[in-house]
C-alpha cells in the first residue's frame, strides 16, 4: 500500500477512484492461468484499495468535524480542565492526522499555549495544544481508531516488528520506534488511571460497584518470571554510547477475577466480564491493585467467593485478610491449587518408592483420594513411609510433608466440597494468563526490559486477554475529557 496518501476531501472522487480501481480488479481475464496466489494478490488489492476510501471518507469527517463552530467550542469546554491560569489563546496551526489506509489529513485549529517562567537561559517557555486534538484523543497525530490499533497490535503481537508489519498489511504505516512509543504512551495513560482510582480509594473516594452481586466469584493469583534490566551508573560506553546494565530476574504477580455459573462454567459477558492485572511492583502494589478493583467490581455483594494459588507466602499472609476486610460473603473459600499439590506429592512419591511402578501406582492412588477430601489419610501414609526412610530421601520427604500438613490445617485442601460445589480446584486460568501475558511476550531469551516499560505491557496485554480491550480503550480516550471543576 502506498505511503502518505494525502486527503481529497471529496467524497465523489473518492468513490469514483475507488470505482475505477475495483472496476479493474474485477476482470476476469486469463482465468486459465489462475491460481490461489494471483486469488490471493487482488484480495489483498481489493482491500487496500477499499481501505483507502475508509481512510478518505474518514479524513473528510474529521475535516468537516473541524469546520464545525459547535464542535471548535465543545472542544474549548470539555479541555478546561487542561488549561492553567496563563494559558491563552494562540491562532491557529496546522496539523496532520494519520487514518487507516495510510491518508493524512491537513487540518487548521485553534491552538492554545501555557507561557511559563523564565528559564536557566533567560529565555521564556511555552506548552501548547489544541484543543480539539485533545478532546478526541488525536494529539499524537492519530485518529483514536489508528492509535488504539497501534497499541493493540504493538501489545499482543510476539515484537514490535511483528506489530509493524501487521499494521502496514492493515494500512497503518508508521516506524518502528514510533509504534514503540504509541503504545508505551497509551499503555502508561492506562496505568495512571489506575493509580488515580487506587488514590481514590485511599481517599474513600472510590464507589462500590454490583457486578458480582450474587455471582460465584473466583480470584486466582500466582507470579510469573522474566528479567528486567538495570542500567548501569557513570558514564557511557566510548564504543556504544550507551550505559551499560545488568539483567535481574524479577517476579511480576497476576491475578484474574472471574465468575462461574451454578454448573462451574466460566463467565465472560459485557455485563460479567474477566479482570485480569498484575505489576511489577511487589506484593504491596498488587494487593493495592487488586482491592480497587474488588471494591469496583462489587466483591462484598457476592454470593461464593473462592480464592485459590499455589503455596507462595505472600498470597495467603496478605490477600485473606483483604477479603475479610472488603466484607467477603460468609462463604469465601480457600484452596491450594490441586496441580500444584500434586506435584507435591509426585516428588514425596518418587523419593518414598526405589522402583517407578510402586511410585506410580501409589500416586494415582492417593491423588484419587485427595479429590475425595481424604486428606488427613494422605497424611497418615506419608508418615509411615518417612518412618521407613534415611538419608538424602528422607529429608525431601518430611519437606513435602510438610507442606501438605501445612495447607490441610489451614483448610485449603477441601478439594471435596469446592468438588461439590462446582467450583474449580485447579489455578489454570492464573496459569494460562501469564503464559499468554508474560512468558510469549515478556519473557524470553535475551530479553531485557526497562521495569516501567515491563509493567506497561503486562497492563495491555492484561486487558486484551480479557476481552476487554474496547472497555479499556473507551477508559484511555475518555480520559482526554477534563471540562471545568468548581
Amino acid at each position: 500500500m502506498k505511503k502518505d496518501i494525502y486527503a481529497t476531501l471529496d467524497l465523489t472522487k473518492s468513490l469514483e477512484d475507488f470505482k475505477l480501481e475495483v472496476t479493474k480488479l474485477l476482470e476476469l481475464t486469463n482465468v486459465r492461468e489462475w491460481d490461489g496466489q494471483i486469488v490471493k494478490e487482488r484480495e489483498q488489492k481489493i482491500r487496500d484499495t477499499a481501505l483507502i476510501l475508509a481512510g478518505q471518507s474518514i479524513a473528510l469527517f474529521l475535516y468537516n468535524l473541524s469546520q464545525s463552530q459547535e464542535a471548535l467550542d465543545t472542544a474549548i469546554t470539555q479541555t478546561q480542565g487542561w488549561w492553567h491560569p496563563q494559558t491563552q489563546r494562540h491562532g491557529l496551526r496546522k496539523r496532520q492526522i494519520l487514518t487507516v489506509g495510510n491518508v493524512l489529513v491537513t487540518l487548521i485549529l485553534p491552538y492554545v499555549v501555557t507561557i511559563t517562567e523564565k528559564n536557566d537561559k533567560n529565555k521564556s517557555g511555552s506548552q501548547g495544544f489544541c484543543p480539539f486534538l485533545k478532546w478526541l484523543g488525536m494529539s499524537e497525530g492519530l485518529t483514536p481508531l489508528a492509535w488504539s490499533t497501534t497499541a493493540q497490535y504493538g501489545a499482543i503481537t510476539s515484537s514490535f516488528k511483528a506489530a509493524c508489519t501487521t499494521l502496514t498489511g492493515w494500512g497503518i504505516n508508521l516506524s518502528l520506534k514510533r509504534i514503540e512509543l504509541l503504545t508505551y504512551k497509551f499503555g502508561q495513560i492506562g496505568i495512571n488511571l489506575r493509580q488515580s482510582k487506587i488514590l481514590s480509594r485511599q481517599l474513600g473516594n472510590l464507589a462500590e460497584g454490583n457486578i458480582l452481586k450474587d455471582q460465584r466469584v473466583v480470584i486466582a493469583v500466582d507470579g510469573g518470571r522474566s528479567r528486567i534490566r538495570i542500567n548501569k551508573k557513570g558514564r557511557k560506553n566510548s564504543k556504544t554510547k550507551r550505559h551499560g546494565f545488568i539483567g535481574k530476574w524479577i517476579e511480576p504477580k497476576l491475578f484474574t477475577i472471574y465468575v462461574v455459573d451454578e454448573q462451574g462454567k466460566k463467565i465472560n459477558t459485557s455485563e460479567i466480564p474477566i479482570t485480569n492485572d498484575g505489576t511489577y511492583e511487589g506484593y504491596k502494589a498488587l494487593l493495592e491493585i487488586l482491592e480497587v478493583y474488588l471494591v469496583d467490581l462489587g466483591i462484598s455483594q457476592a454470593k461464593q467467593v473462592l480464592l485459590i494459588g499455589d503455596g507462595a507466602e505472600w498470597i495467603w499472609i496478605h490477600i485473606p485478610p483483604l477479603l475479610a476486610r472488603l466484607g467477603c460473603p460468609v462463604e469465601t473459600y480457600q484452596l491450594f491449587d490441586f496441580y500444584h499439590v500434586t506435584e507435591n506429592i509426585k516428588v514425596f512419591a518418587d523419593a518414598a518408592f526405589n522402583e517407578e511402578v510402586q511410585s506410580k501406582e501409589w500416586f494415582i492412588k492417593v491423588r484419587k483420594s485427595l479429590k475425595k477430601g481424604k486428606a488427613k489419610s494422605l497424611i497418615t501414609q506419608m508418615d509411615e513411609l518417612i518412618a521407613v526412610a534415611t538419608g538424602e530421601r528422607c529429608k525431601i520427604m518430611v519437606t513435602k510433608r510438610n507442606y501438605i500438613l501445612d495447607a490441610y490445617r489451614k483448610g485449603r485442601l477441601n478439594y471435596d466440597k469446592a468438588i461439590n460445589k462446582k467450583l474449580p480446584i485447579g489455578s489454570g486460568a492464573i496459569e494460562s494468563l501469564i503464559r499468554q501475558v508474560i512468558n510469549l511476550r515478556i519473557k524470553g531469551n535475551s530479553k531485557f526490559w526497562l521495569k516501567e516499560n515491563a509493567e506497561i505491557m503486562l497492563h495491555l496485554r492484561c486487558k486484551w486477554m480479557a476481552g476487554s480491550w474496547d472497555n479499556f480503550c473507551g477508559s484511555i480516550f475518555n480520559s482526554f475529557i477534563k471540562p471545568q471543576t468548581a
